[in-house]
């Protein structure tokens, strides 16, 4: 990928599907014209980023297994997700694993992230090239996911159950522990 402009990540933006605009409402303000906050813009992205994959996981266990709302709300809450740990529950849940050129995008975009918050030096054009990646990868994974699962994670999620009957707290328990899961 060659390093965008400024232009170029305005570009990526206003091209996105209209969920994922919204879900990323704020990343105009931080990189308007006047005011170009790389590095609270590369923050306020990733910090997004943690919020879809949290509801990822949540949802696909409501949604694909009926799981009660309430208890997997409560683990979720409680559960400590590292990358290796969210990519496997991503694989239990969903029979499948996230596709290696959807995770490439959100991997080059952690490297670099890594770096600005460990103080390293990193360029505007560095962190715009990761809030590309970051898009990009939004969009992709949110195909990939509305075609196995119905759902899209980076978008605002109403109705995403549909009105199936959910399994009770005690079922629910036992699928999450499961599914590995920190369920106590």
């Amino acid at each position: 990928m060659s390093i965008p402009s400024y232009k170029t990540v305005l570009k990526a933006y206003n091209s996105a599907p209209q969920e994922i605009r919204v879900y990323f409402k704020d990343l105009l303000c931080l990189v308007n014209k006047n005011t170009r906050l790389w590095e609270v813009a590369l923050a306020y992205m990733f910090m997004r980023v943690e919020k879809a994959q949290n509801m990822l996981l949540y949802c696909g266990v409501v949604k694909v297994h009926r799981a009660d709302s309430n208890f997997a709300r409560s683990v979720m809450n409680k559960q400590h997700l590292t990358r290796e740990v969210s990519l496997k529950l991503f694989g239990n849940i969903f029979g499948k694993a996230v596709k290696s050129d959807i995770q490439s995008h959100l991997e080059a975009a952690q490297k670099l992230r890594n770096k600005v918050v460990h103080g390293k030096d990193v360029s505007d054009k560095e962190i715009r090239e990761a809030i590309v990646h970051i898009l990009t990868y939004a969009r992709r994974l949110n195909v990939f996911v509305d075609d196995i699962a119905k759902f899209k994670p980076f978008s605002a999620l109403r109705g995403f159950k549909g009105r199936g009957k959910s399994l009770d707290k005690k079922t629910t328990r036992w699928l999450m522990k499961g599914m590995e899961f920190a369920v106590q």
